[in-house]
């Protein structure tokens, strides 16, 4: 009953949005989820609502759908319907839903960029010959900018023409070029309010230059340092230029909000030894081969700790207290080394940690695993003399703890680090690494002392 109620409420949503699409305050995302539960469970209806929306509001909503949808939206719509999905679109989005279509169909994807306007097709063309990674594939060239002899008055009237015909959404700010369209200074509309119209916007920042002096981002920088960029001067949105200096377009901070979410994901999925891309794909086996590398590695690793073992039989035979005592100095030097790898790799990720700090952040975790260690030293210590009527081996496992969770520490801080500086991603690998050397450490300790300390 209750999931009858959640596909009829769904349904609603989308009926209610239907009613007036291009003023409803719902918004693409949500009716991009309402959609795919309609999908799972009456696909007919999804094909019937899919010509029912609008083609000026389909691509948002497009964008956010799985590839298994989107392929149905290609098969569904005729090749009329989907060019003026796209041209309806900034030309950022524009780009990446026809790379989307060209990941599903080259053909349909070619045809629909040639039956496109040429003014549309030239941005596409332009941003699809960016890196992935650069700053010039997020940007949107649509943007307001004037000339420095331009009058004010002259530029918002432009500026009206261009919101009536929909060729320019979500302006914040004016950028003043020079001659050869090289950006020159950013205004925010705000300010124009109280100036006076007549002037030019030369002599409206005769006497301000430096409070409008233009914050920027290249075309061809990273897009992660760009994210940190706007994080950092707290913007909305940043005007790109290519190396000449020139002007070509305008990043907002909803593609920044994504670039940081798919970040954060990478990271997440990364560390956990799985592949995002693969656990994204609607094929099952794909993500299971990638999820096998990893457990295959694992594997090798888990055999090396076990070799470790091995060189202590006897020791485990003659003293049974240690068999029970193991799995508890592995946990610790395994979760103490998940938490400083967890925190190094997040920092490398958010640039706090760089080549003028890293000593520090790698003293920080020792310094933090010595004083762990030592507190559960005592405990463990305290736990295993009374546990088992043996104060030497209390002795045992707190040395062990202490050595292990300083491993723990010093390793989860340095192998992100090592890894950033081979440029392999900090994240992928390094739980593997970690648990094996924690693992190593922590049995070759306790059992080393052990047969040291305990086998007479």
């Amino acid at each position: 009953m209750s999931k009858e109620r959640d596909i009829s409420s769904q349904i609603a949503l989308i009926d209610k949005y239907l009613e007036d699409p291009q003023h409803s305050n719902i918004s693409p995302s949500d009716i991009a989820k309402a959609l795919k539960i309609v999908h799972t469970n009456d696909e007919e209806k999804f094909n019937e609502y899919l010509k029912k929306i609008p083609n000026d509001c389909l691509g948002d909503i497009a964008l956010e759908l799985p590839e298994k949808h989107l392929k149905e939206i290609i098969e569904e719509l005729p090749k009329k319907d989907l060019v003026e999905v796209i041209e309806e679109l900034d030309s950022d989005d524009a780009t990446d839903l026809i790379q989307d279509i060209e990941e599903i169909d080259q053909d349909k994807a070619d045809q629909i960029l040639s039956s496109m306007d040429e003014d549309d097709k030239a941005q596409i063309d332009k941003l699809k010959k960016y890196n992935e990674n650069e700053a010039g594939a997020y940007m949107q060239t649509e943007l307001f900018s004037a000339k420095l002899d331009e009058t004010i008055k002259d530029s918002i009237k432009r500026l009206k023409e261009l919101k009536k015909n929909d060729e320019i959404d979500d302006a914040h700010n004016v950028y003043v070029v020079g001659s050869f369209n090289n950006l020159m200074f950013t205004i925010p509309f705000e300010d124009l309010i109280v100036a006076d119209f007549n002037q030019s916007y030369k002599e409206f920042i005769k006497n301000v230059k430096d409070e409008y002096k233009s914050l920027y981002v290249k075309d061809t920088d990273d897009i992660k340092d760009v994210a940190k960029f706007i994080k950092e001067h707290d913007l909305a949105v940043v005007p790109v230029v290519n190396y000449h200096g020139e002007l070509v377009g305008r990043i907002t901070s909803d593609d920044i909000y994504d670039v940081i979410q798919e970040s954060a994901t990478e990271q997440i999925y990364n560390l956990a030894g799985v592949d995002d891309e693969a656990e994204e794909d609607e094929e099952l086996w794909s993500a299971v081969k990638k999820r096998a590398f990893w457990l295959f590695i694992n594997l090798l690793t888990a055999i090396a700790a076990s070799m470790v073992i091995g060189l202590f039989d006897s020791t485990i035979q003659a003293y049974v207290a240690l068999a029970i005592l193991m799995p508890i100095v592995a946990s610790m030097g395994g979760n103490a080394g998940t938490q400083s790898l967890t925190v190094t790799v997040r920092k490398l990720a958010l640039g706090d940690i760089d080549t003028q700090n890293q000593k520090e952040a790698i003293k920080r975790e020792i310094i933090m695993s010595i004083i762990n260690g030592l507190l559960f030293a005592v405990i463990l210590g305290v736990v295993a003399s009374i546990w088992f009527s043996k104060p030497m081996l209390g002795v045992v496992i707190g040395a062990s703890m202490i050595i292990n969770l300083l491993a723990a520490g010093f390793f989860g801080a340095v192998i992100p680090l090592i890894l950033k500086r081979l440029n392999i991603d900090p994240a992928v690998g390094s739980t593997v690494i970690l648990t094996t050397i924690t693992d190593v450490v922590g049995f070759f300790s306790f059992l080393g002392l052990a047969k040291w300390l305990l086998i007479k």
